[in-house]
């Protein structure tokens, strides 16, 4: 019934006897407009309550549509609203935790100082973000980023809090996937920028190689042409040498030490032609590099390589370099022998270099076999690499090595063979110290090998 709306006063039994018939009207039709009032009223209050059920109905999905934790609780502290999540969280169900103080979730003495500062804030109505750690269903803390604001009545009086937070653990898990995309981008980049830098190394390698191909040919050339006449002029100076001379031409012969001269003159030229061949090796090298030819592809057995590589290299420069191998399982491969064979070279003589400050130089050589690749490993006991060289290393012209002892190409040359042969080489410095050079390769199939 409506407040302003009221039945009308009905007079005594015996004051009706002289009520006309328009009196009875009257009060008939009153009724009658109370009642449909009443009707009204009750329609509205039905609509009302439907809206009410909508509204509350609304705010519900939302709590449980959200991914953040809720926490509303009143001046004391003690819990009033919460949403799924939370109770996922602490494993509680929403009745546990109405009317339980939020110092109960918390895992720390820390949390709870730093959750009544923040209450402290929100009552200046003050927003306060702060860090806490709630206990979990396990009973272990998970770092939770809360904002703490006020919570206040129709008439704007502080009645409580409210704290809606995130749990960190899914923060720190997409800045980990972020950082790790980050690395890859990075990684991806300076291949890229690698590429590049080889790419215009072939270039310039091709141009250098053919104009020392040139000078050399003519060492070559004339170089075999002195040798016959050194021959010939050998020949007739001892035919000459059998006559006999005057004493000052005799004196001439021994001031000129003539004899030695003659004597020398095959091992200077043997010596010439021995450094023009190995001066053509290498321009051959340098073309191999920079034109991917497919010259002398064959199937190759590492093995075989690695263990021609250290024994050159301790027959040669280093015979007191102590290099740990074993002979592993057979692992053939397509491509050069004499590249390969230069690249293992490469390695084992840099690993050399960089061990030979140490009072026991060590390199320890290990292969991994895989279903489609084979891994070589060269660990030396060295300095290492510094941080901000390890991204130069196979840059051209590069090196670390004194002046006079190094040219910064032999890596980068080795970089380019590797990647020829569908391969790829990296450095890192290793756990306990000193540098690891990686060499992979693709398998060759056993039906190509067959």
């Amino acid at each position: 019934m409506s407040p302003h709306s009221r039945l009308p006063d009905v007079p005594p039994a015996n004051e009706l006897e002289g009520v006309g018939e328009d009196t009875w009207l009257d009060v008939i039709h009153k009724m009658e407009e109370v009642y449909s009032e009443l009707v009204a009223d009750e329609v509205e209050l039905e609509e009302k309550n439907a809206q009410l059920e909508q509204s509350q109905q609304f705010i519900f999905s939302l709590l449980s549509a959200m991914s953040d934790v809720l926490i509303a609780c009143n001046q004391h502290g003690l819990i009033e609203e919460t949403n799924a999540a939370l109770c996922e969280l602490v494993g509680l169900s929403e009745p546990e935790l109405r009317g339980r103080p939020v110092t109960d979730l918390l895992a720390d003495a820390q949390s709870v100082q730093r959750w009544q500062l923040a209450t402290f804030h929100a009552a200046a109505h003050d927003m306060a973000p702060v860090e806490i750690n709630l206990r979990d269903a396990a009973g272990q803390p998970i770092p939770v980023d809360m904002n703490c604001t006020p919570r206040l009545d129709s008439v704007g009086h502080p009645v409580g809090q409210v704290m809606v937070g995130r749990p960190m653990g899914e923060l720190k898990r997409a800045y980990r996937q972020l950082r790790e995309a980050h690395e890859a981008l990075k990684t991806a980049q300076q291949q890229l920028l690698q590429s590049e830098k080889m790419a215009s190394l072939g270039r310039l390698v091709a141009g250098v190689a053919h104009e020392l191909n040139n000078p050399i040919s003519f060492v070559l050339g004339n170089v075999h042409v002195l040798q016959r006449y050194s021959t010939r002029l050998t020949r007739y100076l001892h035919a000459l040498h059998q006559l006999d001379l005057p004493e000052p031409l005799q004196a001439l012969r021994k001031e000129l030490r003539i004899d030695t001269m003659t004597a020398d003159l095959p091992s200077l030229m043997d010596g010439t032609i021995e450094g023009a061949k190995r001066t053509t090796e290498i321009v051959n090298g340098l073309k191999r590099f920079s034109i991917a030819g497919k010259e002398e592809i064959a199937p190759v057995e590492l093995n075989d390589v690695v263990e021609r590589a250290i024994h050159w290299v301790q027959k040669g420069t280093a015979p007191h370099f102590g290099i740990q191998w074993q002979h592993g399982p057979d692992c053939v491969v397509q491509g050069n022998a004499g590249q390969l064979l230069q690249v293992l070279m490469n390695l084992i003589q840099n690993a050399c270099d960089a061990a030979s400050e140490g009072t026991q130089p060590m390199l320890k050589i290990s292969m991994t076999r895989g279903d489609n690749h084979v891994a070589l490993q060269f660990a030396d006991n060295g300095p290492g690499i510094a941080p901000e060289h390890l991204s130069k290393v196979f840059d051209p012209f590069f090196t670390t090595k004194s002046v006079g002892k190094g040219t910064g190409l032999g890596l980068s040359i080795s970089y380019g063979i590797v990647e020829q042969h569908g391969g790829r080489l990296s450095c890192a410095n290793g756990p306990d110290g000193g540098a690891v050079f990686t060499l992979h390769l693709p398998l060759l199939k056993a039906a190509n090998v067959a």
